[in-house]
């Protein structure tokens, strides 16, 4: 009877869920709330958000150096008939992760930080082992979505997510923090996958000790980093070795790839840090050299920049403030769009001026849309300037906005045209490689190649070395340089 009662309980559960499969890796059953098909259409629903926020990074050979390594990856992983999509954001955020259905994404600031083709192929083994996994699909079964935005590292008050451009549900995979067994069962895999087609998953142990490098002096920014996503238990770097030295006894594998000189000259020229030509942020104004417009960020808040617009966050999330082009024809069309997009009651709204531009100044408010939810103040001004129609929007609860308005006020009023030509002609940092021309330090190296001493820590760990390490004659060495 007991048993029969649990088998019962089981066929039960399997009705009420959506799918009740076998793990593709494991082979076990596993309780999720989607089959594959809805699977699939998660991650297509997911990919036009994702390359909306951050941009495809326009280089070719990038993006085909990936897309090759990664569908011959996938071919050898536990699922290779799904149509896996392989693609390098646009982003200096060092990351990279996996949505349902596929859909692989690297930025370029990890690109920048691998320092071998074996280094890439570790990490890429490990977001193909998410996918194989199913572990984001596996995350519903434990949890649901709430409604949250990000702003460069910061949760923002719920109540204020509908203005922020990571609501949607798509972009809230990126926040899904994954369990220690996950990543490990990912660990796994990334040396299985890599090892499988050459390379040395040693490498990948020593890439997550540049990471960790990493991110202990990053700040947040449009997305979380990679080790925010991905838990790293102190045994990691062990684990990942052992697991490699196995698997190469088990393949017999004697010579692994690890192709370091091919992949920095593959990286040669990679935008490195900001893009100024999506607008870049330089001692607290924010500059954008193409639309040739200008204006200040608050002291003290956190900031990314995205292709639709520049958000805004206080540091203890109750305020956020954005830039981005306008609906309409007129300033009162854009007007009366904005009002319509967020059922704002208007307070207050007439014609401005903002440094000799047409403008609308706009107070209104959002009243709540469900039972114990503030009511929301928003402060506009609707410019119009050199062919485009601009909305800068702050946001706040009615009860905080006075503690936000001089903020608001000072960012709003200062946005004005600009015309400093050092500015409108700032070039990107790129990634150059450099050969070393006698045995030296990394440090002696740098102060060659007239690297300010600030930076020098940042080098070394871009480079996954110590700056008191030997070059040998003939070493590559990246250097970031216009």
């Amino acid at each position: 009877m007991k048993k029969y009662i649990t088998v019962s309980c089981l066929i039960a559960i399997c009705s009420f869920f959506t799918d009740c499969a076998r793990n593709p890796v494991t082979g076990r059953k596993q309780v999720v709330l989607m089959s594959e098909e809805q699977e699939l259409a998660m991650g297509k629903e997911a990919d036009p958000q994702i390359m909306a926020q951050f941009g495809l990074y326009g280089d070719t050979a990038i993006q085909n150096f990936i897309n090759s390594k990664g569908k011959q990856m996938a071919g050898i992983s536990h699922r290779p008939k799904l149509d896996h999509s392989f693609r390098v954001l646009n982003s200096e955020v060092v990351n990279a992760f996996a949505v349902p259905g596929g859909y692989v994404y690297f930025t370029r600031g990890i690109m920048a930080h691998f320092n071998s083709e074996a280094d890439f192929a570790g990490v890429l083994g490990h977001e193909i082992g998410h996918v194989a996994h199913r572990h984001s699909v596996a995350q519903q079964r434990n949890a649901v979505f709430a409604q949250l935005g990000i702003i460069a590292g910061i949760i923002i008050n719920p109540d204020l997510a509908q203005f922020a451009d990571v609501a949607s549900s798509g972009l809230q995979l990126l926040l899904l923090k994954y369990s220690r067994d996950a990543e490990r069962e990912a660990d796994e895999l990334g040396v299985e996958y890599s090892t499988k087609i050459g390379y040395d998953a040693r490498q990948m142990a020593l890439f997550f000790k540049t990471l960790e490098r990493q991110s202990a002096g990053s700040e947040g920014a449009e997305l979380p980093e990679f080790l925010s996503t991905h838990p790293n238990p102190a045994d990691r770097y062990v684990t990942v070795n052992k697991l490699a030295d196995d698997w190469k006894r088990k393949l017999n594998l004697d010579a692994p790839v690890v192709n370091r000189n091919s992949y920095l000259r593959r990286i040669e020229g990679l935008v490195y840090g900001e893009d100024p030509r999506e607008g870049y942020r330089e001692s607290n104004m924010f500059y954008h050299p193409v639309l040739k417009f200008q204006f200040p960020i608050p002291a003290n808040w956190n900031y990314q920049n995205t292709p639709q617009r520049v958000q805004m966050a206080s540091k203890d999330g109750k305020a956020l403030m954005m830039l981005m082009l306008a609906q309409g024809n007129s300033l009162q069309e854009a007007a009366n769009a904005i009002i319509q997009q967020y059922k704002l009651t208007t307070v207050e709204s007439r014609n401005i001026t903002v440094n000799d531009l047409p403008a609308i100044y706009l107070l209104a408010d959002q009243q709540p849309q469900q039972q114990g939810q503030p009511a929301l103040r928003t402060q506009s001004y609707i410019i119009q300037y050199d062919g485009h129609i601009y909305h800068l929007i702050g946001v706040s609860t009615i009860t905080d906005y006075n503690n936000y308005s001089a903020s608001f006020n000072n960012t709003m009023r200062a946005f004005r045209p600009l015309t400093d030509p050092v500015k409108l002609n700032k070039k990107p940092q790129r990634i150059r490689i450099r050969t070393v021309g006698s045995s030296v330090t990394l440090s002696q190296f740098l102060a060659q190649h007239n690297v300010p001493g600030a930076r020098l820590e940042e080098h070394a760990i871009l480079n996954g070395m110590q700056l008191t390490d030997n070059l040998a004659q003939g070493t590559l060495i990246k250097i970031i340089a216009e």
